[in-house]
């Protein structure tokens, strides 16, 4: 481990990669002073090394229960994630915010690729971290997911029997989304329109060796005519919680990313999921129809219904689940988790 000036370089073994993270406090919101915090790495079964913030109550004595914190997609960890993961350490747990593979300070190459299944695996290998921690009691492991890591976070609880515990915040399925645009406009014939201009881009990327990035939020002032959500993005991500790093901020994701989230449905299997699931979402916001479908589709004619819940707060956008301290349910979060974590 070196330092140099504001970074701090982590060298892992010889098949890891090496990062640089950021010493300085470059959050979004003040540091607390109710919790230790720190830099750490761990990697997934791609041999990827991920870089995370760690949360732990001060002056606690005992093994504790965890969290793994993760979005919203194409967010740095510095925006949003965090918020929760200090938050939740203040009230007892310890918690980490990662970045996903291949963005921001995470490793991975090419850079700015989404995959369902290399995503889904980032956080598993962060139930595996949280798993070998001395301080952590590896039978008490939850995961709040924030807008589009959402999605994945069911896939991931569908999957993983250590998680006792999900929280899923304003939640997006980035597979629907991809395939059948929003509010699921697209017909066969746009979707088809749609996979061939994807697989043209292919054919430029491997001539230029480049991935060629999609459009990301619109610069300020958005236009008055855009949506209301559009606005929404924008307003988030490119003022009030601009971060260089951030992906959101300033530019977007790999175009072709969306081919396997086209082709990779989401919550195949979210009924096999026996533990607990937390399902939280503003009524206002433009993708609540996402949360209100996945739970139906989660519960509907199912033994294992009795432990999943649907919390829609009115009067509340989408945006406002990220950083709102007002109206972000965290008395409803603690206590959920404190129910299952036990």
């Amino acid at each position: 481990m070196k330092l140099l000036n504001n970074w701090i370089l982590y060298i892992t073994d010889n098949n890891m990669q090496k990062l640089k993270l950021t010493q300085e406090w470059d959050k979004t919101f003040p540091k607390s002073d109710k919790v230790n915090y720190r830099k750490v790495t761990f990697h997934n079964r791609f041999w990827i090394t991920l870089a995370a913030d760690l949360y732990e109550p001060r002056n606690a004595q005992w093994k504790l229960p965890a969290i793994a914190v993760s979005g919203p997609f194409g967010a740095v960890k510095e925006q949003c994630s965090w918020l929760y993961a200090q938050t939740m350490a203040e009230r007892g747990f310890l918690t980490i915010a990662f970045d996903p593979s291949y963005t921001w300070e995470s490793g991975g190459e090419p850079r700015y690729v989404a995959s369902p299944d290399i995503n889904t695996e980032d956080f598993q290998a962060a139930v595996d971290f949280l798993s070998i921690q001395d301080n952590v009691d590896s039978e008490k492991i939850g995961i709040i997911w924030i807008c589009g890591w959402w999605g994945i976070a069911l896939n991931v609880a569908s999957i993983d029997t250590r998680i006792k515990a999900t929280v899923c915040m304003t939640m997006y399925n980035m597979s629907r989304v991809s395939h059948n645009g929003y509010f699921d406009v697209n017909d066969e014939d746009a979707v088809y329109e749609m996979k061939k201009n994807l697989n043209a881009q292919r054919i430029e990327d491997y001539k230029n060796w480049e991935y060629k990035l999609a459009w990301g939020c619109l610069e300020l002032p958005v236009p008055n005519d855009a949506p209301f959500f559009v606005k929404d993005y924008s307003e988030y991500y490119k003022w009030r919680a601009y971060h260089s790093r951030s992906l959101n901020s300033n530019g977007w994701w790999n175009m072709t990313s969306s081919l396997s989230f086209i082709n990779t449905p989401q919550h195949t299997f979210t009924k096999e999921i026996r533990n607990a699931v937390l399902i939280i979402h503003w009524e206002k916001a433009h993708s609540c129809y996402f949360s209100k479908d996945a739970y139906a589709d989660m519960t509907k004619d199912w033994k294992y219904n009795n432990n999943k819940e649907l919390m829609i707060i009115p009067d509340a956008v989408h945006t406002d689940l990220y950083d709102n301290l007002n109206v972000i349910p965290f008395d409803k979060i603690e206590n959920f988790m404190r129910e299952y974590l036990k």
